[in-house]
């Protein structure tokens, strides 16, 4: 059945593949490094230091990776960034009396790397297989790409928590690599050569965009996801367990959910955006989103410092932010691929994921740091300030950005 399907659809479908196995384990790895280390007795902003390698490594990656994916083909970034994955995971999967924090911190960094080089390669590689008048189903396929990677990492949450308390730490890491070796052979074999290569050799000094729409949209992006890193991916899992006495698999579960549901609204994004009616969203959606965000952000933020009904707040707040953020980030994903030049695709997607890391390394150390100092409210008007400046940033998109879909 699947040998009867066109060419592109099937590297489509194994580009997935790839996308959702490496992302799995991800998400698996980051609330297992959380949770292991929290119950260690790091503090918060301790925590938030073991990702400082990972993030920063991610705005390096995306920055370079898109060069080089440009110069040798988007199926050898990609592999790589399984190889490399399987060999953090290796190195985290060592016994724990070898577990330092420069050991940690070195594996974070080239687990970051891994993870950027994947999706800049998977996001990139859309873009040469489907065609320059389809836009409509170029924002369908990046939004089904999208929002099945957030629902997967979701499910990633939920498997840190649960392998934490099965099976181990060390397990927990020696399993995951097993399973992306087998993922990264079938890849090998399977993936086209030369995906995404640009006809034109680009050189190391056009890895800055040259174009304005994405500079300016890379600038939203960086604040959007800052917005949501300074309070989710440190402060929240420590309140649950510190301030709620939430257990590791509840943490896991909790978060778990929110990331899945948020995929899923993310893969209808073309659907709530109204692009079924015939058009593609640009700056007006974007703008529109962004502001109903930030409006939801700081009635969190106020019920939280006021610690009204602190569990159901931070649930039903949550859930609504999430909508909100993964409408957000659907529309960002699409408008940075229908922006980018068809030749060398991958230079201005990668340029633009560097914000887009740029924004998770400020929001991580400010997560660890503001939720020490201040607290969980803190964090969210933080992340309020943020989008605030979002909205600002993105009133500069084109004004002609909406368009007929093809």
């Amino acid at each position: 059945m699947i040998q009867a399907l066109p060419q592109q659809l099937k590297q489509y479908l194994l580009v997935t593949f790839n996308y959702w196995n490496f992302t799995i384990t991800d998400g698996a790895l980051r609330m297992l490094v959380v949770l292991y280390f929290h119950q260690l007795g790091y503090s918060a902003i301790a925590i938030a230091m073991l990702f400082l390698f990972y993030e920063f490594f991610g705005v390096v990656t995306n920055l370079i990776g898109g060069w080089l994916g440009a110069r040798i083909g988007l199926n050898h970034t990609m592999n790589i960034g399984l190889a490399m994955q399987i060999i953090a995971l290796l190195a985290l999967g060592l016994p724990s009396q070898y577990l330092s924090i420069p050991l940690v911190m070195a594996a974070q960094a080239l687990s970051g790397i891994a993870k950027d080089l994947n999706k800049m390669s998977a996001k990139s590689s859309i873009k040469g297989l489907v065609s320059g008048d389809q836009q409509h189903s170029l924002y369908k396929w990046v939004a089904i790409l999208t929002g099945s990677k957030n629902a997967l990492k979701g499910f990633g949450f939920f498997l840190g928590g649960a392998l934490l308390n099965l099976i181990g730490f060390q397990l927990s890491m020696i399993a995951m690599a097993s399973v992306l070796f087998v993922v990264l052979l079938l890849s090998l074999k399977l993936l086209e050569k030369d995906l995404g290569k640009a006809k034109n050799k680009p050189k190391f000094s056009q890895i800055f965009s040259k174009s304005p729409q994405i500079n300016i949209l890379a600038a939203a992006r960086l604040f959007l996801f800052a917005a949501r890193d300074v309070w989710f991916v440190v402060a929240l899992p420590v309140y649950l367990g510190a301030s709620l006495n939430w257990s590791h698999i509840e943490t896991g579960t909790f978060m778990a959910a929110w990331v899945i549901a948020y995929g899923v609204v993310q893969g209808l994004a073309p659907k709530i955006t109204g692009s079924q009616s015939g058009k593609v969203p640009g700056r007006g959606a974007a703008l529109i989103w962004a502001l109903l965000l930030s409006v939801i952000t700081g009635i969190l933020a106020y019920l939280v410092q006021l610690g009204w009904q602190p569990q159901a707040t931070i649930i039903v707040g949550l859930m609504l932010f999430g909508i909100a953020f993964a409408i957000n980030s659907s529309l960002h994903s699409y408008l940075v691929v229908s922006y980018a030049s068809e030749d060398g695709v991958s230079m201005d997607v990668g340029f633009y994921y560097m914000a887009n890391a740029m924004g998770r390394l400020v929001g991580t150390v400010l997560s660890g740091v503001v939720f020490q100092m201040a607290g969980l409210a803190a964090c969210l008007w933080v992340s309020f300030a943020m989008l605030a400046i979002c909205c600002v940033i993105s009133v500069a998109l084109p004004k002609g950005s909406e368009g007929q879909a093809g």
